[in-house]
């Protein structure tokens, strides 16, 4: 098991790039098996989980070669239709490989998807949306797919925005006979930009960045260049550390559509950024109070479908909050294990009330002392990460690979905004 060895009490310093987006590449992977033509992919962050989804290319005959941030993909001929256990255990986003091989072969097998363990995840919009383009399902220990004729685009209306599931039913019905619209789409800027690389393969998808897309059909995709957008999710992290520890930093490679949700969030916190055309600042030496509401109440920071702010953010801005003067009450609308690092949080010492498994008070100012920690799942263990930085003392977090599924050199980025961070295996 790796682990990080950080001593804290470092404010972050300097400059730090933003990296491809983790949630956008790992179905943009999954898309090339639409298509017998080379993809490229550029902006592509080295990331565990992105090492598995081009395992699974090669697993059922494609090729993969990667050059630094760019890899290229062919899957000239499919040798089989069925995604191992071991791979699908891996990594959720296998389960996305089901519309393309269904395109390629008629037919997929796939397993329960691993990924976070961070509550119920349901698979329903997935499996209603390629049903209603025609597609049969039986679940037996596996998930067996076929098509008894063509795919047919369809109407639906998904009963939540799923991510994933817009994503892997888009896949289906840019391929299908006919028109398709998807209602209460998920629109999160990784989804528009999956839907930019399918158009450039020759899909013809309108509505992308709102919750209805229209999908007219092809018969076929061909080969295209594709640069993967920034990883807003990452910058935001990085910006969240910097802030608890009062530090100073600017991260580069962003773009403004991304973060007017999550400027918000910083300045309930009493956290100011900027925002820039292709980077954002956070200036040093700020004096962070939560901002009350108006009424006076204490605020309360929730989730929610895009441009709502992102779950995956969350878990930082928990470690945040604990260096911020003040209450503010945090509210995980969507999974109900996400909170349970909080635990984490207090055995540091930081003034935390955990009210249910989805809402959490955070009372700030607090004093965190080193600790050993395990990391749950990504975006808490970055979160504990940032814990670790605020600290006095030496802390170690234990279960570094699952932070290193979604975040791209993490030692080498933190070391290079002054952080005393060492990974040890």
């Amino acid at each position: 098991m790796s682990t990080f060895e950080i001593e804290g009490g470092v404010p972050l310093r300097g400059t730090v790039r933003a990296s491809g987006n983790k949630n956008a590449i790992l179905p943009m992977i999954a898309a090339c098996i639409l298509t017998d033509q080379e993809v490229v992919l550029e902006n592509v962050p080295d990331i565990i989980d992105a090492r598995h989804m081009l395992e699974l290319i090669t697993e059922i005959g494609g090729r993969v070669e990667r050059s630094g941030e760019r890899v290229s993909i062919q899957v000239a001929s499919v040798k089989t239709s069925e995604i191992s256990r071991a791979l699908c255990n891996k990594v959720r986003t296998s389960i996305m490989c089901v519309a393309p091989l269904l395109h390629r072969t008629g037919k997929a097998t796939v397993y329960p998807p691993g990924g976070d363990v961070i509550g119920r995840r349901r698979l329903d919009t997935h499996f209603y949306g390629l049903q209603k383009l025609g597609a049969t399902v039986t679940i037996n220990g596996s998930y067996d797919f076929a098509m008894h004729g063509p795919l047919t685009g369809a109407e639906m209306f998904f009963d939540e925005p799923s991510v994933t599931g817009t994503e892997h039913v888009l896949m289906a019905a840019v391929v299908s006979q006919g028109q398709t619209l998807m209602r209460n789409a998920a629109c999160e800027p990784h989804v528009q930009d999956l839907a930019h690389m399918l158009n450039a393969m020759g899909a013809r998808i309108s509505g992308i960045g709102t919750n209805l897309l229209t999908i007219e059909g092809v018969p076929s995709l061909h080969g295209t260049t594709h640069r993967v957008c920034h990883d807003h999710v990452e910058a935001s992290s990085y910006l969240a550390l910097a802030a608890a520890t009062g530090g100073e930093i600017k991260v580069e490679g962003t773009d403004l559509h991304a973060y007017w949700m999550t400027r918000r969030v910083f300045n309930t916190l009493g956290v100011k950024i900027e925002l820039h055309k292709d980077h954002i600042s956070l200036s040093g030496n700020q004096e962070l109070h939560v901002a009350r509401d108006y009424d006076g109440s204490i605020p309360v920071i929730g989730d929610g479908p895009w441009p709502q702010f992102a779950t995956d953010q969350m878990s930082c801005m928990i470690t945040l909050a604990t260096q911020v003067t003040g209450n503010v009450l945090f509210f995980e609308k969507m999974f109900e294990s996400r909170l349970y690092f909080v635990d984490r949080l207090i055995s540091m010492g930081a003034n935390a009330v955990v009210c249910d498994p989805h809402r959490v008070l955070i009372s700030g100012r607090s004093k965190l002392t080193a600790t050993t920690l395990t990391s749950p799942d990504i975006r808490a263990g970055m979160a504990l990460l940032g814990a670790a930085l605020c600290a006095s003392g030496k802390s170690t977090v234990q279960n570094a690979n699952m932070i290193e599924r979604g975040y791209e050199r993490i030692e080498e980025k933190l070391l290079g905004l002054g952080a005393r961070i060492t990974r040890r295996d």
